[in-house]
This record gives C-alpha cells, sequence and structure tokens, in this order.
C-alpha cells in the first residue's frame, strides 16, 4: 500500500513537472528557446512544449513608453519608438531641440537577441547620434524645409546599421523642430515683413492691372468714337452728296422740261418777253444790286464811244489809237453783233431761218 502510494506521488510530480514545460504563444509574436544554454530553436505561434530543466525561454527587454520591459515573446509586429528632444547644432552654428519618431519591425528574433546586448537602448542611442551628424551638416532654413530629406537620410543609415541585429526601420519622423526664442522672434519678424512684401507687392500689381485696363478702355473708346465720327462724316457727305446729285437732277429735269414745254408750245415773241420781264423781277429781289438790262447796256455802250470820240477831236497832232473797250463796257448784244452767225442758224423749234448779221465795224478815231 505504501508503494502504491508512493508510485502515485511520483507521477503527480511527473504529470506536473511535464506540465510545466507547455507553452502557448499568442499571434504575431515568437519565443527564442534555449537548451542547456544555447540557440535551440524558434517557437512559433501556438501550443509549444518544453522539456522541463533543459529548454528554457530567452528574454528580450523592449522600450515600452519610457519603461523598458524584459519579456520571453518576441513581438513581431512594427513597433514604434519615441524619443524625447535632443540638442542638436545645426551647420550655422543654431541649438535646437530635435525629436524624433521612429517605426521597426523585428524580422529574425534570434538575430536581436544575441547580435545586440540591448535592442531598445541600441536604436535609441543610434537614432540619436545619426541625427545630429545629419542635422549638422544642415543649415538652419534647410532644416526646417528639408524634413523629407532628413527622415529619408536618417532611415538609410539606421536601416543600414540594424540590419545585421535582425531589424527592419521602416519609417523616421521628425517628430518636432524648436530653434531658440530670438531664432523665433527673428523668424516671426521676417514672416511679417514677407507678408507686408507679397501684399505690397499684390497691390502695386493691382493697380497695374487696373491702370491697363483703363488705358485700353479710354484707348478702345477713343477708337470708337473716332469710327463713329468717321462714319458720321462719310454718312454726311454721303447725304450731302446726294442731295447735290438730286438737286442737279431737279434743275436739270426742270430745265429740260421748261425747253420742252417753249420747244413743244411755240412761244411767241410776246411771251419771251414776259418770262424776260418775271425774270428779271427776280433777279432784282434784295438789297445792295444793280441790274442792268440786256437792252441798256447796248445804249451805254454807245454813250461811252460818241463821249471816247468827242474827246479824242481836239487832238490833231497825233494819232490816238482809240482805248481799248473794257468788258463792262461792251454789251452782250455788241458782242453778239461782233460775232459772226452761221448761216441758216435756227432756233429750236422754230421754222423759219433768221438772216444773218454781219459783224459790226469797230469804231475807230482818226485825224481829220
Amino acid at each position: 500500500m505504501e508503494i502504491v502510494t508512493i508510485f502515485g506521488i511520483f507521477a503527480v510530480i511527473l504529470v506536473g513537472v511535464a506540465a510545466t514545460g507547455i507553452r502557448i504563444v499568442p499571434q504575431a509574436k515568437v519565443m527564442v528557446v534555449e537548451r542547456l544554454g544555447k540557440f535551440y530553436k524558434t517557437a512559433s505561434s501556438g501550443l509549444n512544449y518544453l522539456v522541463p530543466f533543459v529548454d528554457a525561454p530567452r528574454a528580450i527587454e523592449m522600450r515600452t513608453g519610457n519603461r523598458f520591459m524584459r519579456s520571453n515573446l518576441v513581438d513581431l509586429r512594427e513597433q514604434v519608438m519615441g524619443f524625447d528632444t535632443v540638442q542638436v547644432i545645426t551647420h550655422d552654428n543654431v541649438n535646437m531641440e530635435v525629436g524624433s519618431v521612429i517605426y521597426y519591425q523585428i524580422v529574425e528574433p534570434a538575430k536581436a537577441l544575441y547580435q545586440v546586448e540591448n535592442l531598445a537602448l541600441a536604436i535609441e542611442q543610434l537614432t540619436m547620434t545619426n541625427l545630429r551628424n545629419i542635422m549638422g551638416g544642415l543649415t538652419l532654413d534647410q532644416t526646417l524645409t528639408s524634413r523629407e530629406t532628413v527622415n529619408t537620410k536618417l532611415r538609410i543609415v539606421l536601416d543600414e546599421a540594424t540590419e545585421k541585429w535582425g531589424v527592419k526601420v521602416t519609417r523616421v519622423e521628425l517628430r518636432e523642430i524648436e530653434p531658440p526664442q530670438a531664432i523665433k522672434a527673428a523668424m516671426a519678424k521676417q514672416m511679417t515683413a514677407e507678408r507686408e512684401r507679397r501684399a505690397e507687392v499684390t497691390k502695386a500689381e493691382g493697380d497695374k492691372a487696373a491702370a491697363i485696363l483703363q488705358a485700353e478702355g479710354e484707348k478702345i473708346s477713343r477708337i470708337l468714337r473716332a469710327e463713329a465720327e468717321r462714319d458720321a462724316e462719310i454718312a454726311r457727305a454721303e447725304g450731302h452728296k446726294r442731295a447735290t446729285m438730286l438737286q442737279a437732277e431737279g434743275k436739270a429735269e426742270a430745265t429740260r422740261l421748261v425747253f420742252e414745254a417753249i420747244h413743244n408750245g411755240r412761244a411767241t415773241p410776246e411771251v419771251l418777253a414776259l418770262r424776260y420781264m418775271e425774270t428779271l423781277q427776280e433777279l432784282g429781289k434784295g438789297d445792295n444790286k444793280i441790274f442792268v438790262p440786256y437792252e441798256a447796256t447796248a445804249t451805254l455802250g454807245a454813250v461811252a464811244t460818241l463821249k471816247e470820240v468827242f474827246a479824242q477831236t481836239g487832238d490833231a497832232a497825233r494819232p490816238a489809237p482809240a482805248p481799248a473797250r473794257s468788258a463792262a463796257s461792251l454789251s452782250p448784244q455788241a458782242i453778239a453783233r461782233n460775232t459772226v452767225v452761221p448761216e441758216h442758224a435756227t432756233l429750236p423749234g422754230s421754222t423759219s431761218a433768221v438772216a444773218p448779221r454781219r459783224p459790226r465795224p469797230a469804231l475807230d478815231t482818226q485825224d481829220d
């Protein structure tokens, strides 16, 4: 009976010891197993069995926030690690505080445990050192405007350094850049001046555009006014031309009708004399007019001729040529008498021929 009890206790102890070797690994995590202090295997997610007192998990120290924690499980998910601000000096000797954040992933858990003593601390120190190196090669303006360049350079450097640790750095970001207060005040003044300059430039460009548009408007207005005046002048000239043409056509038509009426009516000398008198009355209307009838010009010319004859009878010493008659002293009748009328000339509409007149001899004064 005692032997059975002893075997039962021994069996319970064996079962208890064997149960301690059962390990359940969560998803996306692994366990690095050592056998007798030497790397044995990497237990994946699920149910795993470790030989008690022979197999043991290797703990890894990870950073969570600002604390370092040891764990038997290695997280294969992408991890984020944020760092406090560090003092950096730029190429133009400006002190700044820069904070950064890196994203990394453990791709080979065995290397992360055996190639580096403290993975989290190593990544932190490596990040700060390379951040100071990269920021030291840039000026203040470049650090403020070239964040993407700094992120890319820092990621490449960290990825090359952590590759042998079984870690893949996926992304690096500069969280904040804090220049000194004096630099901030200078930057604020510069920003204000720049905005004022842009406002002045914008206002000047607006005034320039307004002046150009106003000048173009005045130019177009003057061109349109000139074209309108030109078209008006052309229209007035065309109207005056048309009116003159219509007036001339009307006068020509009236003259033609009068001539046809006289020709067809066979007007007598009495009728022509009556029309002549009516025409004299029309011509004599108005102020400051002197009209000499056609018949009176012949009489005045004869009187002037006799006056010249009597004035020259007393001078017998030498012959004197007759004075040239002025155009005013010659009457239309005298001019008509001195003009040879062709024979057989007939008036339009008349049946009898008018006998040709002989030219009147010029009066010459000679010495007796």
